[in-house]
């Protein structure tokens, strides 16, 4: 009997160790899925020829003194939600859902009495994008969504801020393939800011150029 009892324990012990070893292999699969990185193809791209093609560019003797896009601020003014807040919860959505990111919602900072406009209402959405998100949405920008803009003939170089950020107004948000045109009950645009670290307009001009941004040709006036 105690033998029988004894190989009992040894059994139900040596099942035991084998569900904690079964649930520990299980825990460990996800954080290994987890570490699998997809390579960002725009960043690879300024590391390997953006860089030094500007310090040939620019002379500069410091790779350090190139510069560089630190982020991307993506803006939806709502002004509709005055009068229909279910407008600013889909625009959130859809903001959401372009970007990839969480998104902010903003608050009209002082009243309007001609647009019936109350101080602290929610008017629009905001997401900050850096690093891998900011590339990733760059290069669906430039590649998926700009060239799928109606009768586009590409941006314009004056939107610069003098401090090397550059600007660029969208006016349908369905030129983004993350949405759906069929659930969609208001077309609305955004404002897409980009700031880098240039210390001038034709520095920045130059990185976004790099970066493959759709800019429209010069004209050269002749006599």
């Amino acid at each position: 009997m105690a033998e029988k009892k004894q190989a009992k324990q040894a059994k139900e012990v040596k099942e035991s160790k084998e569900k904690k070893d079964k649930s520990k292999k299980e825990a460990e699969k996800p954080s290994r899925e987890k570490d699998i990185k997809i390579p960002n193809r725009l960043f690879g791209l300024y590391k390997s020829e953006i860089v030094p093609g500007l310090m040939k560019t620019f002379s500069y003797k410091n790779i350090m003194q190139v510069p560089k896009i630190e982020k991307i601020v993506v803006n939806m003014g709502v002004g509709a939600a005055v009068a229909e807040p279910k407008i600013l919860e889909e625009a959130v959505r859809e903001l959401e859902a372009i970007t990839g990111q969480k998104s902010s919602v903003r608050k009209a900072k002082k009243a309007i009495s001609n647009f019936k406009l109350r101080e602290g209402i929610s008017i629009g959405a905001m997401v900050t994008l850096r690093k891998e998100r900011m590339y990733e949405f760059l290069d669906r920008l430039i590649n998926v969504a700009l060239p799928r803009v109606r009768d586009f003939r590409g941006l314009s170089d004056k939107s610069f801020d003098g401090r090397g950020n550059y600007t660029l107004g969208v006016k349908e948000q369905i030129i983004f393939p993350e949405i759906n045109v069929d659930k969609i009950t208001r077309v609305l645009g955004m404002d897409i800011t980009i700031v880098t670290s240039a210390k001038s307009d034709n520095e920045a001009y130059e990185l976004l150029r790099s970066f493959g941004m759709p800019f429209m040709k010069k004209e050269i006036k002749t006599a």
